[in-house]
């Protein structure tokens, strides 16, 4: 029980809170998973969150360590480490080769060569509280550009008004876990723990506010094109009522029309489908286990 001991309680609750909260975000993708293991396939969606999540949650564990008091960072960068190989091992199994040669050579030159580097630089050039802080300021670099990445989709939702890439569940659970891992890292007394997730608290908050505002977006540009769809429908009955009085003398034609047709609206149902059931890689970028 020792190393849960610590002169002041709110660290462990928070640690605890943190651990719980970065559980559920390291849980979020499960659901594409085992979409990926149902169909065999990947369907185009990038591995470098996952890639970039397993880094983080190494540099974490090895910070932790060097760090006393930092135990409940151990546990949940543990857990993420092993859940992070998973998504990875996955997604390695059924890309494509391109994808999947794409995804090893990352893999070596950022987890291992990157990772081994900074290893065996804290090692040999800095020794005791030294290397406690060359650690936490690669942390805190690491960290910050991991909060920043979500940039993109926000600029994503203000330029099409649409928060169909932006779930609000996990901007809430981003947002929740960076507050757990502040008022940790407040308490502990780590500033390298506590300065990334101020940044993550910031940007979850705006993404809240984003959603928040153009939550009902979606539901307008919806209605504006039902009639587009109702005319095409409409074109498309008017086709076919035409072609079937020919039908005798150009059957084969007709069907292919059809059938073309058929094939173009069902692709673009599936498209849609697909969009919106895949979590966006990039706000998974934002998630920080400290």
């Amino acid at each position: 029980m020792g190393i849960f001991s610590t002169d002041n309680p709110w660290v462990f609750i928070f640690g605890l809170l943190g651990n719980i909260s970065s559980f559920v975000v390291f849980l979020a993708p499960l659901p594409t998973f085992i979409r990926v293991c149902k169909k065999k396939s990947t369907e185009g969606f990038q591995s470098i969150p996952y890639v970039v999540s397993l880094f983080s949650a190494m540099l974490w564990i090895y910070y932790a360590f060097v760090k006393p008091g930092a135990f409940l960072l151990i546990t949940i960068n543990s857990f993420g480490c092993v859940v992070e190989t998973v998504y990875i091992a996955v997604y390695i199994a059924y890309a494509p080769k391109q994808a999947r040669m794409s995804t090893l050579r990352i893999l070596l030159l950022l987890n291992f060569g990157g990772f081994c580097s900074i290893l065996l630089l804290s090692h040999f050039l800095a020794k005791g509280s030294n290397r406690v802080q060359l650690l936490g300021w690669i942390c805190v670099a690491f960290a910050t550009s991991v909060f920043a990445a979500p940039l993109s989709i926000m600029r994503q939702v203000i330029r099409t008004k649409s928060v169909e890439f932006m779930p609000f569940y996990l901007s809430f659970l981003l947002t929740l876990s960076a507050i757990m891992w502040l008022f940790y890292g407040i308490f502990l007394k780590d500033m390298y723990i506590a300065i990334p997730n101020v940044l993550g608290f910031v940007f979850g908050l705006l993404q809240m506010i984003l959603y928040a505002i153009y939550r009902n977006y979606k539901t307008v540009i919806e209605e504006v094109r039902l009639p587009e769809h109702s005319i095409d429908v409409t074109k498309l009955s008017t086709v076919m009522n035409s072609e079937i009085q020919e039908m005798s003398s150009e059957p084969e034609v007709h069907d292919h029309k059809i059938i073309g047709m058929s094939y173009m609206l069902q692709n673009e149902h599936d498209q849609r489908e697909k969009t919106l059931e895949f979590p966006n890689p990039i706000q998974l970028l934002g998630k920080c286990e400290a």
